[in-house]
């Protein structure tokens, strides 16, 4: 029997001020809600621009559970479709990238459709004559997403043609992005190094609320981050400091480091880390790159772009974007027990390519598969997702500098090791989860 099926009420109650209900973590009907409902009412991330330069270009992707395609139309704008052909429902695109020319055809009985969706042609069409074919869902091709936006070359979409606009979404959250952008001389980024992906047994929100968690880093890193930091000690005196000590050093910081740096908390789940400070902030300089920013922007400008040194940034409900390594992660949910990671990072057009030597660095060292910090992070997910099975406690305890007056706040400043974010990430989850449950309910 459902439990929260059409029980809109039941779902809100999984969430209170400072708890949160174990089967949000662990319970697969739970998770088959949040592919209905959640990712579909909210804007998420599809790709990037940079990835489809020239007409006919695609990319293919998952937006919550549903196949989708990227692809650069011949009038330029960029399309998101669902990857299904409308005849016997085979995906069009191939997993990956490439181009498709003109039009995408469907590789079993070769209907082909215009890069915006439209139908374009089927094989031996007078079959079809006096079959109603033109009033049949088939006859409008590929369909598109409910709504895309593209922002600064990230390209969203909300899933359902209804829903919350993109900038009331999103808000002042948005400056993250502009930040990253802005970072480039030209103030334009691209996609560059690939993707790393890595498959986490573990629920996708797992990895969304650790991102601001500031209280793990000195503990769980102290095997990998921490050895790394006493190996170094041990240098002869003048030894250069290795880029990787820089990258690794600052995970080490202290509680009290991370208590002032700060999080900021905006509206629908959406927030960052490093308000004053971060374990970005102090990075060896860039031959000739703040030369080249104050060309481009004039000396006071430029300094206040360098000088915004915002830590991780959630993307609710499922990306995490650190604008001064130009790095970008994708939460991909699978189950309510597994998760696909994917790490992208970003060129600064114009910049010196020792940033995006930094970048690729820091990547490989924290992020992939083959990464010492990263395995640190995945450990307690696992132990997490195994433990949350115990019959022991039902309930996360999220209460860490809990404050009624945080209800209703926006653009709220706290202290770095406050759990607000996940708090107000999960109030946003009720909010996009029963919205239309609701609606359903009703009907």
């Amino acid at each position: 029997m459902s439990r929260y099926h059409h029980h809109p009420e039941a779902v809100a109650a999984l969430v209170r001020d400072t708890e949160v209900h174990k089967d949000c973590y662990i319970d697969q009907e739970v998770f088959e809600l949040e592919m209905s409902h959640l990712f579909a009412n909210t804007w998420v991330y599809v790709g990037h621009a940079s990835q489809v330069p020239k007409p006919g270009d695609f990319y293919t992707t998952t937006v919550g559970d549903q196949p989708v395609v990227m692809v650069r139309h011949t009038d330029q704008s960029i399309r998101v479709l669902y990857n299904r052909c409308p005849h016997k429902g085979v995906q069009v695109a191939p997993e990956g990238c490439g181009n498709t020319g003109k039009f995408f055809r469907c590789p079993y009985h070769a209907w082909s459709f215009r890069t915006d969706g439209k139908l374009l042609s089927i094989p031996l069409k007078k079959g079809y004559d006096n079959t109603g074919l033109e009033h049949c869902e088939a006859a409008a091709g590929m369909v598109g997403v409910g709504a895309v936006h593209v922002y600064r070359e990230f390209v969203f979409c909300r899933l359902n043609p209804e829903g919350i606009d993109f900038d009331m979404f999103f808000g002042d959250a948005l400056s993250t992005l502009d930040n990253m952008v802005d970072r480039s001389p030209e103030g334009r980024l691209e996609v560059a190094g690939g993707v790393m992906r890595y498959l986490h047994q573990c629920n996708w929100k797992m990895l969304v609320d650790n991102q601001t968690d500031t209280c793990h880093p000195m503990v769980a890193h102290e095997s990998s981050a921490g050895t790394a930091v006493r190996v170094w000690e041990e240098a002869p005196p003048d030894t250069p400091k290795p880029m990787a000590v820089e990258l690794f050093a600052p995970f080490m910081s202290s509680y009290e480091f991370f208590e002032n740096m700060g999080i900021r908390v905006w509206d629908n789940g959406h927030g960052h880390t490093g308000v004053s400070d971060s374990i970005h902030a102090d990075y060896s300089a860039v031959p000739g790159y703040l030369e080249q920013m104050i060309g481009a922007y004039g000396e006071e400008r430029a300094r206040a772009i360098l000088g915004d040194v915002r830590h991780n940034t959630v993307y609710f409900p499922n990306i995490m974007v650190k604008g001064p390594i130009q790095t970008l992660r994708v939460f991909k949910p699978i189950s309510a027990s597994q998760t696909l990671v994917e790490s992208w990072t970003f060129r600064l057009v114009g910049a010196p390519d020792l940033l995006l030597e930094r970048t690729l660095m820091y990547n490989r060292l924290i992020n992939a598969p083959t990464s010492v910090v990263g395995h640190d992070d995945l450990e307690m997910y696992e132990r997490a997702q195994a433990g949350l099975h115990s019959r022991g406690s039902q309930w996360v305890n999220l209460a860490r500098l809990y404050d009624p007056a945080e209800h209703g706040q926006t653009h709220a400043v706290t202290n770095g090791t406050s759990e607000g974010q996940m708090r107000s990430q999960m109030r946003a989850w009720v909010r996009f989860m029963t919205a239309t449950m609701q609606e359903e309910a009703a009907s």
